[in-house]
């Protein structure tokens, strides 16, 4: 690992440490682009949070840099200075800005990064730690703007928020120039290629985006119970009545997302309703565009010939065990489809590490139903050995962007079950492209956390072999049609092209 890369790829807590659709599409990215050399740079929370690496990383890969937030704090012993009062009322003076949104937002927010990425930034990261002026700036906002009682809350919110804004500052500042930045989400990895590429104006910086980063965190953040503002479980869309702390993490993501969206081109979406969401965030639209995930076809060749005669009556959840995939909506829905198919059985195919705790209330879940019998958790799997053993794919995520497992099912032969999120709509019932709606529906739509109407929908396409055959055919015929990975490499390759990167 020591050549110079052509693409330097920034990962926030996915490949190649974490298992799932988006760390998958990066190793299969790189394979699928051998002419090019990629270096990886990771960007993790903590390290008691990421093992050993879960992928072989490609011959292709030059070099894997690792760094974790958690060091934000393991910079520097205390050591008190007065700061420079004048570079933090500058810096709060842009948040002013921000505060009252509006066009002006994507200019502050590169004026406020140039206050820490530059060679000799006008505030360091010891100065945000331990400076008076620092104190005398936090002390004035919580006295103008916050109206949480506990100050201490407030204090270790701003710190939390901006202290791994000096790391990857740092970070930045030692990472040799790549020929391409290419971002795999906004986040903090967004984040370090809006660094990167505010010291380096000439640098090329793609964005790609599986899901919405800042929704997903909305979504999160309003469940958060380490948030202390009483204001937990809160409606998603009703961020006016969360507590002011809430808030503050909200906005934060929202506006290092408008960062990545001013400094990254293009920005690239799974299907045109992630493009759209981009677009409402505040990305420019003739910066946006469409490159659907494609899977390889001949992986799957042999699956139809070792799909047994029948339908079995297995139905499949194949992901990870955590909250967002709301997999306890899937053992619900097992529950109404076994009283009505004794002999069905639900496999869970996924990791359960990433969130024990989860995974334990699942398993509580499944035998407080009586499905100890019926419900499987098997782990990570072999998923094309796998598919060929199911009768039906459910997914009941309650956020998606363009799942490669439906696309991997339908090469399979396996028709869908899935929540309305993400593009599941459009890979079940055909997109905007022509004749794919034609193609008919491979599967079924469901509604966020409905157990039952899951359950139904499973139900009636495995007791009804024309539908489920019909179903069948139109998945294979719309992956086979649209959604190969060939196209997609195609895609990419013209991208990294076109900004100035030939293979050599």
């Amino acid at each position: 690992m020591s050549d110079q890369a052509d693409v330097l790829i920034l990962l926030e807590g996915t490949y190649p440490y974490v298992r799932g659709g988006v760390s998958s599409w990066v190793h299969q990215m790189i394979r699928g682009l051998p002419e090019y050399k990629f270096e990886l740079l990771f960007i993790g929370g903590s390290r008691k949070h990421y093992g050993e690496l879960q992928y072989e990383l490609p011959d292709n890969v030059t070099d894997l840099k690792i760094h974790y937030l958690e060091d934000a704090w393991k910079l520097y012993k205390g050591t008190r200075n007065d700061g420079p009062r004048d570079r933090f009322e500058e810096s709060e003076n842009y948040h002013e800005v921000l505060r009252r949104g509006g066009d002006e937002s994507g200019c502050v927010i590169q004026k406020l990064m140039g206050l820490v990425v530059e060679d000799d930034p006008a505030i360091t990261h010891r100065d945000f730690l331990f400076s008076r002026a620092s104190w005398d700036s936090i002390v004035n906002s919580y006295e103008t703007l916050c109206n949480d009682p506990n100050f201490l809350n407030y204090f270790w919110t701003v710190r939390s928020i901006h202290a791994p804004i000096f790391l990857l500052a740092k970070i930045a500042r030692q990472t040799k120039t790549p020929k391409i930045i290419h971002s795999i989400s906004t986040g903090y990895a967004g984040l370090m290629g809006s660094m990167l590429k505010a010291r380096n104006p000439d640098l090329e910086f793609i964005l790609s985006e599986h899901g919405i980063y800042t929704k997903e965190r909305k979504i999160d953040l309003s469940q958060a119970d380490w948030i202390s503002d009483g204001t937990s479980h809160l409606d998603v869309g009703l961020t006016e009545d969360a507590g002011y702390i809430r808030r503050l993490w909200i906005s934060f993501y929202q506006q290092i997302g408008l960062m990545t969206y001013e400094q990254s081109k293009p920005i690239v979406s799974l299907y045109e309703g992630n493009r759209s969401r981009q677009i409402e965030d505040g990305a420019k639209a003739d910066r946006t565009m469409v490159i659907p995930n494609g899977i390889s076809l001949s992986q799957y060749g042999g699956a139809m010939d070792k799909r047994p005669s029948e339908v079995p009556m297995v139905v499949g959840f194949v992901g990870r065990v955590v909250p967002i995939k709301d997999v306890k909506t899937f053992i619900r829905a097992m529950r109404t489809i076994v009283s009505a198919i004794p002999t069905a059985e639900g496999w869970i195919i996924g990791p359960t590490e990433e969130d024990e705790e989860y995974a334990a209330e699942c398993t509580a879940l499944t035998e407080g139903l009586g499905l100890s019998e019926n419900v499987k958790f098997l782990g990570f799997q072999s998923i094309p050995e796998m598919l060929p053993q199911l009768g039906l794919m459910a997914l009941t995520s309650i956020s998606e962007a363009q799942p490669l497992v439906m696309l991997e099912a339908y090469a399979a032969g396996v028709p869908c079950v899935a929540t309305d999120v993400g593009s599941c709509r459009e890979l079940i019932e055909g997109g905007s492209a022509d004749g794919d709606r034609d193609l008919g529906p491979a599967g079924a739509v469901t509604s966020i956390a409905n157990p039952e109407q899951t359950a139904n929908a499973c139900i009636e396409l495995l007791t009804n072999t024309d539908k489920w055959h019909a179903a069948q055919q139109a998945g294979l015929n719309r992956v086979k049609t649209y959604y190969t990975e060939q196209l997609m490499f195609d895609r990419y390759r013209e991208l990294y092209r076109e900004a100035g990167v030939w293979p050599a």
